[in-house]
């Protein structure tokens, strides 16, 4: 069953919501314009908030319904966590779109949502304080995927843990340009209409 829901929650993941978003607005693939990166982010430059909100609600969706499905089949908290990450790859390698995909955090939310719900609201207040004295949507993304992939180290334990710290360095590694734009000063901040 654990290697079934693997394969599910990978499946689920692959499902690319800004893609589908912007061909159902009539929109621009997010992949040939703005950033480039297909994600929430990018919907809402090229079709404002409606659009962003609805590909950001269909991402942290499809990150939450494996896992709330891993709990009912009670599998263990680890091989829930594992759920977790495959539901993550699958947004960042969709199988259905050429293994060419988003950048995981609003997938990354519905995981941790569905994993433990407190965590969850962890990394949104994280995020939202971030945000609030940086302005840098990239920077408060990635101080609240690691803030909230540790606070899983303090209520349960390592091995607990480690699929979600796994996916912390997965989503850094794939934010290395907005890393690099921080470091040098040219990163767009929340409002700006540059980066992802």
């Amino acid at each position: 069953m654990f290697v079934l829901m693997l394969i599910i929650s990978y499946l689920f993941g692959s499902i690319n919501s800004a893609i589908i978003i912007c061909k159902l607005f009539a929109l621009p693939s997010p992949r040939s314009v703005g950033s480039g990166n297909p994600g929430a982010t990018n919907v809402l430059r090229l079709g404002g908030k409606k659009a962003a909100a609805i590909t950001l609600l269909s991402d942290v969706i499809k990150g939450l319904i494996p896992v709330l499905i891993a709990h009912l089949l009670q599998l263990s908290s680890v091989e829930i966590g594992y759920v977790a990450v495959a539901a993550v790859i699958g947004h960042i390698f969709p199988l259905f779109f050429g293994f060419k995909g988003g950048k995981g955090v609003a997938t990354l939310i519905g995981v941790i949502l569905g994993f433990y719900w407190l965590i969850g609201v962890i990394f949104l207040i994280a995020w939202l304080i971030c945000a609030a004295i940086s302005r840098y949507s990239s920077l408060s993304a990635l101080i609240a995927t690691v803030v909230s992939a540790t606070c899983i180290i303090f209520l349960y334990d390592f091995g607990t843990a480690l699929p979600f710290l796994i996916i912390a360095m997965i989503v850094i590694i794939r934010h290395h340009e907005n890393i690099k734009r921080l470091i040098n000063g040219s990163e767009s901040k929340i409002g700006q209409k540059k980066h992802a």
